[in-house]
């Protein structure tokens, strides 16, 4: 008998990956804890979550004294700390790492977010951040603006796990297969051993509906408001078919048979923001083998206490998801300017968070000199 919705869904095929990660929950064994109770395998992190971590930490003070004494810049300071608990998780995690055959116990680590528009700097710091945390178990976040396919292939071609974040079209996503199919043929062709690359797509969920509703509410008919709350659901479904058809095609069936592995849809952006909704909708609704699905605590707590996990809730209905999508051009939503509004969005928010990140940890150095 299943012991608890997250035992089930784990059994169903998801991953459960923790959206979040801090020093404090490293030490205290709060993230081995997580393991060992609910079923989490994995760990993504991102600027807002660092920012978080490090405003409310004080597991960090004796590390900025050290850098402070060391006369290391904001920038350096920002790299040493992130990278320091990126690899303390990776070794929490590596168990999990070595049980899955290199699948699950991943940890992600973005590049800097001021360098999204930036191919050439993302690959040269997604390789720094690489040789540094110094972990197979590591994942480099890319995030997949049209400067970061270019990035994104070469990272996986120089044999570089990752993380590619802030995917919320269909159009982009089918573009961020190809550039990591691009990056197995590349790698192939070094002589690297394709087994040894994983990669999984962050396909982003709520936002898309907090976006979506609030133009359903502002056309305000009765068919508009009746989508409410249906597109992220959609979306990520019919991201699902596209991950099926690019998987199931010869381009990648040839690197698959020289041992490459699937990249896998991550479910990212799964709190729910609207409160009239289920607080454990985007994952109970997208159920499917061989997907992630990356939680804040507070999603992970609700799924644990009372998520129904019913099996696959997402391949079976590719044709309503499709019409969803088309009712939603019918009243007037237009689906390409809401995703490219969304990943703009989502870079220039986490340049935000980056930029609160550097702040702390400015104002701490100055403190601590």
């Amino acid at each position: 008998m299943t012991s608890s919705p997250t035992a089930a869904l784990s059994e169903a095929g998801v991953s459960i990956w923790l959206d979040d990660l801090s020093r404090e929950r490293i030490a205290s064994g709060g993230l081995a804890r997580l393991i060992a109770e609910r079923d989490v395998v994995g760990v993504t992190t991102n600027p807002t979550i660092f920012a978080g971590a490090l405003a409310k930490g004080d597991g960090y003070a004796e590390q900025l004294h050290t850098l402070a004494a060391a006369g290391a810049d904001v920038d350096t300071a920002v790299f040493e700390i992130t990278t320091d608990d990126v690899r303390a998780a990776a070794d929490v995690f590596r168990p999990v790492y070595d049980r899955s055959n290199g699948f699950d116990g991943r940890v992600s680590i973005e590049v800097s977010p001021g360098l999204a528009r930036d191919t050439a700097g993302t690959i040269a710091e997604a390789k720094s951040l690489w040789a540094k945390v110094d972990r197979p178990n590591a994942m480099i976040k890319i995030p997949a603006t049209a400067e970061g396919l270019d990035a994104i292939t070469e990272a996986i071609g120089s044999g570089i796990s990752v993380n590619v974040t802030l995917i919320f079209s269909l159009d982009r996503y089918r573009e961020v297969i190809a550039a990591y199919l691009a990056g197995l043929e590349q790698a192939k062709a070094a002589g690297i051993d394709l087994s040894t690359i994983h990669s999984v797509a962050s396909f982003f969920v709520s936002r898309v509906d907090t976006e979506i509703d609030k133009r359903l509410v502002a056309i305000g008919t009765d068919e508009a408001v009746a989508l409410k709350s249906k597109a992220g659901l959609a979306n990520a479904r019919l991201a699902y078919e596209l991950f099926e058809q690019e998987f199931g095609g010869e381009r990648a069936a040839a690197l698959l048979a020289s041992g490459a592995n699937r990249q896998r849809p991550l479910w990212a952006s799964t709190g729910v923001k609207d409160p009239a909704l289920p607080d454990t909708l985007y994952v109970t609704e997208l159920v499917a083998q061989g997907v992630v699905n990356t939680m804040p605590e507070k999603t992970l707590e609700a799924t644990f206490d009372h998520g129904v996990i019913t099996g696959d809730t997402v391949t079976g209905v590719y044709v309503q998801a499709g019409e969803v999508l088309d009712a939603l051009a019918r009243v007037g939503v237009d689906y390409d300017d809401v995703t490219l509004l969304l990943e703009n969005e989502g870079v220039d928010k986490f340049i935000v968070s980056w930029n609160e990140l550097l702040d702390t940890v400015r104002g701490a150095l100055e403190a601590a000199r």
